[in-house]
């Protein structure tokens, strides 16, 4: 089978590990009988796509919202144009407020964000590969700043671990 631009994603996404991670993160939460959804941006929804991968995910798994442009961040997640004009699409402060617009759009108990710069650019304060992450659940609020290597749909699957990684920390320290 000749290589395909398909194929070559595939490949980059390393899909079995990710699907695994996935697993892991969905049976933790089963488990404990917490709901989670996404806001994505820069991975277009791959989060979402990993956890609905694993049978039994829409226990645990409510929905998720791709927002890639601001527009969408202020109308469907609730971002204040604010914090856009403030602090960027790429932000800590950005990727929390998506957090807390998916978290409250589908009623449930944490909700992971995410937005970055995924191809490579001269911008040496907002270079390709730079990504926040983060987490919204009771009375926490965790975001983290990430700088990936690697081309485009390699720091998108970065970017979509470190989500899944996010929220195991989470059910770490709530043990």
């Amino acid at each position: 089978m000749p290589d395909t631009p398909a194929s070559g994603v595939a490949a980059a996404l390393d899909f079995e590990e990710l699907h695994a991670r996935a697993a892991d993160t969905i049976g933790r939460m089963t488990e404990r009988g917490l709901r989670m959804a996404t806001a994505e941006s820069t991975v277009g929804g791959l989060i979402g796509f990993a956890l609905t991968s694993v049978p039994g995910a829409s226990k645990v798994f409510i929905g998720g919202i791709t927002a890639y442009g601001g527009g969408s961040k202020t109308s469907l997640l609730g971002v204040p144009a604010e914090t856009l004009r403030e602090h960027g699409s790429v932000a800590e402060a950005t990727v929390l407020a998506m957090a807390r617009g998916a978290r409250e759009a589908f009623a449930v108990d944490l909700a992971v964000a995410e937005s970055g710069i995924a191809s490579p650019t001269q911008n040496s304060e907002r270079p390709g590969g730079l990504y926040y992450v983060g987490l919204v659940a009771d009375g926490v609020e965790r975001a983290q700043r990430h700088l990936f290597e690697g081309d485009r749909v390699a720091t998108m699957r970065q970017a979509a671990v470190v989500a899944l990684d996010l929220i195991d920390a989470y059910l770490d320290q709530s043990d």
